[in-house]
């Protein structure tokens, strides 16, 4: 967002949220800038369950929090970077033109401040990753769609949030569009399901947390993003040195292949990009809407993993199921439009 004062150095846009009535993030149309928001969004998470896949089911890849890992350590080399280069900055209404008087990190305080959402976000990244693994990429997303009842209640006991009829009526058609498309899963497996639902509740968790601190932490996109990887990464590495997984990953053996490592760069740049647009959307919308969202996205995820993947068979309840879930999705879509 701009800023005042004019400079011919142009910040990348952040979620600079609004002083005043809560109610402008609850239930407001959505705005321009939301909605390009939104759809950065969904087209880098599309990308991005793509090139998780193809990591850990096309080569095979045993661990999964290294990606994650590799994945937090590119989002704050390159904040680091573009922050050095003056191109973005941590705080809400900081200068665009930066002095060197100007902080170049967060201050401790803030970092203690921000520390929920750091390990909500572990959590998140974690449990989405190793859920990505064990279920075909058309259930994932059918599954993943739940996730909306999870933010509701979430929201409801964190701020007493209630919705329209409207809105209930949509998140509805979502579930049921959900358990008819799961109906006659082939490959359903119990223990990649009940992951699945574990990051729905992570997700859920990390999206509240999201839109309460991005309010009141004086930060915007990219500072809640800089705070996220100076305290997950020590933990993950520690973990994954622990576990054995970096010596795994040593081992690997497609470790040193053009192809493995241009889909793990691409993983990572991805992940960035995502991260900077779940915040985004966010605080400028809200954590229904981003969930939301989600939902709508799952066209192309879907018809990208039947494509590339496969692993879901033909049948018409899954049809059935796929399509409901998408009516509620642009059901909510058309109720957020109209502020209703």
């Amino acid at each position: 967002m701009e800023s005042s004062g004019s400079s011919k150095n142009l910040l990348l846009p952040v979620s600079e949220p609004l002083k005043g009535d809560d109610s402008l993030f609850r239930g407001s149309a959505m705005t321009k800038n939301g909605a390009y928001a939104a759809i950065s969004y969904m087209a880098s998470a599309v990308l991005l369950v793509m090139f998780n896949k193809a990591a850990l089911s096309s080569y095979s890849f045993p661990c999964a929090n290294v990606i994650t890992l590799f994945q937090l350590i590119c989002s704050c080399s390159l904040l680091y970077a573009l922050k050095r280069w003056r191109i973005i900055s941590f705080t809400v209404g900081e200068p665009r033109v930066l002095t060197d008087s100007s902080p170049t990190l967060v201050p401790l305080k803030t970092l203690i401040r921000t520390s929920p959402l750091a390990i909500t976000y572990l959590l998140y990244m974690l449990a989405s990753m190793e859920s990505v693994r064990g279920v075909n990429v058309p259930m994932y997303t059918t599954l993943r769609r739940t996730t909306v009842v999870f933010t509701m209640l979430v929201e409801y006991f964190l701020t007493r949030q209630k919705y329209s009829s409207s809105v209930v009526g949509s998140v509805g058609l979502i579930i049921l569009g959900a358990f008819i498309a799961g109906a006659r899963d082939l490959s359903f497996d119990f223990f990649a399901y009940a992951i699945v639902f574990i990051a729905n509740i992570a997700t859920a968790v990390y999206l509240a947390t999201i839109a309460r601190l991005g309010k009141s932490s004086g930060l915007n996109s990219f500072g809640l993003m800089w705070c996220n990887g100076i305290i997950c990464v020590p933990v993950l590495l520690f973990w994954t040195f622990v576990r054995g997984d970096l010596e795994m990953t040593m081992t690997f053996p497609y470790l040193y292949s053009p192809g493995f490592q241009a889909v793990m760069l691409l993983s990572c740049i991805m992940a960035f990009l995502l991260n900077y647009c779940i915040f985004l959307n966010t605080t400028l919308n809200s954590a229904l809407t981003q969930t939301m969202c989600g939902n709508l996205k799952d066209f192309f995820t879907i018809g990208f993993g039947w494509l590339v993947f496969g692993g879901l068979p033909f049948d018409i309840l899954n049809v059935i199921g796929q399509l409901l879930g998408f009516l509620g999705s642009g059901f909510y879509a058309y109720c957020k439009l109209k502020g209703k």
